[in-house]
C-alpha cells in the first residue's frame, strides 16, 4: 500500500498529508492515483472539514519532473491528466469546507490543487508560484480556473504569463490566497477550525454547492482543454528547451518554436 499520502481523522475533520518529504512532495504518478483514492474516501467519510498540506518543509514542488519526461506516450500522458482531473472534481466538489494548509512551497500543480479548496491559508515564509511558463508549459489541475475565480481574466493571464515565484504576503496581496499564519501554521488553522466548527457548517456546505454547481461545466471544459494544450507544448522546442534549462540551472532560450 502506497504511503505517498496519509489521512488522519480527527472527530469531524479529516487532514490529507502529501507524503514525499524528501521530494518537496512532487506529484508523481504513485502519488497522483493514492491522492485520487483517499479523496474518494474522505468525500464519503463523515467529516465536515477537510484540510489538505504536505509533509515537511514544502506543500508542493509541483508535477514530478521524471514523470514528466517518462511520459512519453501520448496515452500515458492522458491517463496521467485524467487521474489529475478526477482529484480536482472530486475535491472542488466535495460536500465538505475544505482548506489547504500551505507549509511552504506551492508551486505549478501543487499550487492549483491548493487553490481548488474553499479556504487557502500560507505559512508566512511559503513561497507560492504557478511556473510552469518556466518549462514551456501551460497551468494544469484547473489552474486556468482558479486563477481567474480569484484574480479576474486579466491578471490570471499576467500572474500566469509571468510564473513568479511569490512570498506569501504578495499572493495575499494579490488575491491568490486567503490568510498568512504570522508564526504557527497550525495554530492558525486550529484557531479558524475552532470559528467553523461554532458555526451552522451544513448551510455553508450548502451555499457552497449551489455556488459551486453552477462552475462545474466550465471547470471540465477547463480541465480538457488544458490537456490538449499541454499535449501540444509537449511537443514544442520551447518545452524542450525549458526542461533542458532547468536541468542545466541555466536561463531558457525561448524561440516560440
Amino acid at each position: 500500500m502506497s504511503t505517498t499520502v496519509q489521512v488522519h481523522y480527527d472527530q469531524e475533520v479529516a487532514t490529507i498529508t502529501l507524503n514525499r518529504p524528501e521530494k518537496m512532495n512532487a506529484l508523481n504518478e504513485e502519488l497522483l492515483q493514492t491522492l485520487r483514492d483517499k479523496m474518494v474516501e474522505v468525500e464519503h467519510s463523515s467529516a465536515k472539514i477537510v484540510i489538505l498540506t504536505g509533509e515537511g518543509h514544502a506543500f508542493s514542488a509541483g508535477g514530478d519532473l521524471n514523470m514528466i519526461l517518462q511520459a512519453s506516450e501520448a496515452s500515458e500522458f492522458k491517463n496521467i491528466m485524467a487521474t489529475i482531473k478526477e482529484i480536482v472534481m472530486t475535491f472542488y466538489q466535495m460536500p465538505k469546507l475544505t482548506i489547504s494548509a500551505i507549509n511552504g512551497a506551492a508551486a505549478g500543480l501543487g499550487l492549483s490543487l491548493a487553490l481548488a479548496a474553499d479556504y487557502v491559508i500560507a505559512k508566512k515564509d511559503a513561497k507560492i508560484a504557478m511556473n510552469f511558463i518556466g518549462i514551456g508549459l501551460i497551468p494544469d489541475g484547473g489552474g486556468h480556473f482558479f486563477m481567474e475565480q480569484r484574480l479576474g481574466l486579466a491578471k490570471a493571464k499576467h500572474v500566469i504569463w509571468k510564473g513568479e515565484k511569490m512570498t506569501a504576503e504578495k499572493a495575499l496581496q494579490s488575491g491568490i490566497i486567503d490568510s498568512i499564519a504570522e508564526h504557527n501554521l497550525q495554530q492558525t488553522l486550529n484557531a479558524y477550525i475552532n470559528y467553523l466548527q461554532n458555526t451552522p457548517i451544513l448551510a455553508m456546505i450548502e451555499s457552497k454547492k449551489v455556488l459551486h454547481e453552477q462552475q462545474i461545466p466550465k471547470l471540465k471544459a477547463i480541465l480538457d482543454a488544458e490537456t490538449k494544450g499541454q499535449l501540444a507544448m509537449r511537443q514544442t522546442q520551447d518545452h524542450q528547451e525549458g526542461i533542458q534549462a532547468f536541468l542545466d540551472k541555466r536561463k531558457p532560450n525561448f524561440t516560440a518554436q
